[in-house]
């Protein structure tokens, strides 16, 4: 490879718990390992992503970017995904785009990992630090798919140990280590010399693609699965579902992903909210029939199927409320 050529690929996922923890990898990384590092971490659409650029630059050794579409990649550089952005990596370049959110995160850990892991292939090594739920879990199986490094934060030492144990639940990692540990790995893995390309499997090809693209269609994404009868809690789209190694994810034509989880998750809410509106529709009904005016014209029998009539919405409402009471139990 030439001396300009990238070939050390570094990508990190941190969300809740995950500041510090990388706040120290970067203060530890040195500029002999020539790796170019590439970090989503999850944040609200409200925060500036400078703050954190700025808090993290404070220790870094490497320079700090946020990233743009179309920026080459570098040696010895650290670059952060925007807010309410997609990073993705091709040959030499990052795209950045708002395409459709996956697990319900923009930026995504899965969007990043998985078309690094096309790109760059067992050039890859993949980073999980502190955070919730399980993004990033299927990144990791890209990565190691095609040949690159999976390394995991200590669920035990991490403020948050979710997003490292989904990992370790569905992935034979190659390093289970405490946050100290993370540099020194990456320095002996960068210190045996350059990585030997390998072939990216075919499906990971195919979903980065569609990743890359941040659009699709039925034809293309039914590639990557069996098209299913459920539809997409976001957009209503039919959801195709995706089998990797015993990990089941469900992604849609427009582009939305979920893990099995976030998907029960979304029904739960979308069922919950539809129950809502139900309900408040016939506190409406039963408002509007009790303060109807008792004109003369009304026969004494409408009036009697209008009170039975109010009493059955009453008694409606009260099992709505509870059946919405107990879907949170």
């Amino acid at each position: 490879m030439s001396s300009k050529e990238v070939y050390n690929i570094v990508v990190i996922g941190a969300s809740a718990g995950g500041l510090p923890v990388l706040s120290d990898v970067l203060a530890s990384l040195s500029t002999k390992t020539k790796v170019s590092v590439f970090i989503v971490i999850h944040l609200s659409e409200s925060v500036n992503p400078t703050y954190t650029l700025q808090r993290l630059q404070e220790r870094s050794a490497l320079p700090i970017v946020i990233a743009e579409e179309g920026m080459p990649i570098e040696h010895n550089r650290v670059y952060l995904a925007p807010a309410d952005q997609h990073m993705m990596l091709e040959k030499d370049r990052i795209l950045v785009r708002r395409g459709a959110l996956e697990n319900h995160w923009r930026p995504s850990i899965d969007v990043l990992f998985r078309t690094a892991a096309a790109a760059y292939d067992s050039c890859v090594t993949g980073i999980i630090l502190s955070g919730l739920l399980d993004d990033g879990t299927s990144g990791m199986m890209a990565i190691k798919s095609a040949g690159g490094r999976c390394l995991v934060q200590e669920p035990e030492e991490a403020s948050y140990a979710d997003m490292p144990r989904n990992v370790l639940s569905n992935i034979a990692v190659d390093y289970r280590v405490s946050a100290h540990e993370i540099t020194y790995i990456l320095a002996d893995i960068y210190s045996r010399g350059d990585c030997l390309p390998q072939e990216v499997p075919k499906d990971l090809q195919q979903e980065a693609a569609i990743t890359l693209r941040m659009s699709s269609n039925m034809e293309s994404t039914i590639t990557l699965g069996d098209p299913t009868l459920m539809t997409c809690p976001d957009c209503g789209g039919v959801l195709t579902k995706i089998e990797e190694h015993g990990h089941t994810r469900y992604r849609c034509y427009t582009g939305h992903v979920f893990s099995e989880p976030q998907l029960d998750d979304q029904y739960l809410k979308r069922t919950e909210e539809t129950l809502w509106v139900a309900l408040r529709m016939m506190e409406e009904r039963r408002n509007f029939m009790v303060n109807m005016d008792n004109r003369p014209q009304f026969s004494p029998d409408t009036t009697g199927r209008r009170a039975q009539r109010i009493n059955e919405l009453k008694d409606h409402i009260t099992q709505l409320k509870s059946l919405l009471t107990s879907l949170n139990n």
